[in-house]
C-alpha cells in the first residue's frame, strides 16, 4: 500500500524533524490528534529531555499530539501504540492479536466507547503489519 502525503503533512513532518533531530516513519491525523511514528530507536531524540520536545510541538501546533516508537516486532509495536495502557500478556493466533489486561479499566480503556479504540489500534497496526483483529480479553 502505498502512502499518499498532502502539503500540510509534508511541512509538519519537516517540522516535528527540524525540532526534534529524530527520524520520521509516518504522520498521520487520527481523530483529534496527530500521530508522529518515528523510527526505532528515535523515541528519546523525539521527547527532548524531560518531553521538551513534545512540549514546543503541541504548542506551535495548537494540538495534541501522540509519538509512537515503531519496532519491527508486532508486539512490541502494538505496546508502543497503546502507552501508557499496561498490556499483561499478548499473543498472536492466525492474524489474532490477544491481549490481556491487567484490570476492567485498562481493559476498557483498550477498548474504548463502541470499540472505537481498538479499531483504531488496530487500523494503524494494519498500516505496517498484515493482521486480522486485535482482542481485548
Amino acid at each position: 500500500m502505498k502512502i499518499k502525503y498532502d502539503a500540510e503533512l509534508l511541512n509538519l513532518m519537516n517540522m516535528f524533524e527540524k525540532i526534534t533531530k529524530a527520524h520520521l516513519k509516518d504522520c498521520f491525523f487520527n481523530k483529534d490528534k496527530l500521530v508522529f511514528v518515528v523510527n526505532h530507536g528515535d523515541m528519546g531524540k523525539a521527547l527532548g529531555k524531560h518531553k521538551t520536545n513534545l512540549v514546543k510541538i503541541e504548542q506551535a501546533l495548537n494540538r495534541k499530539i501522540k509519538i509512537v516508537e515503531f519496532n519491527p516486532e508486532i508486539q512490541q509495536f502494538i505496546r508502543n501504540l497503546m502507552f501508557p495502557l499496561k498490556i499483561l500478556e499478548m499473543s498472536e493466533e492466525d492474524g489474532i492479536i490477544i491481549i490481556k489486561g491487567p484490570d476492567t479499566k485498562t481493559k476498557g480503556l483498550m477498548i474504548g466507547a463502541r470499540a472505537q479504540n481498538l479499531r483504531n489500534y488496530e487500523e494503524i497496526t494494519r498500516k505496517y503489519f498484515d493482521i486480522k483483529e486485535i482482542k481485548v480479553v
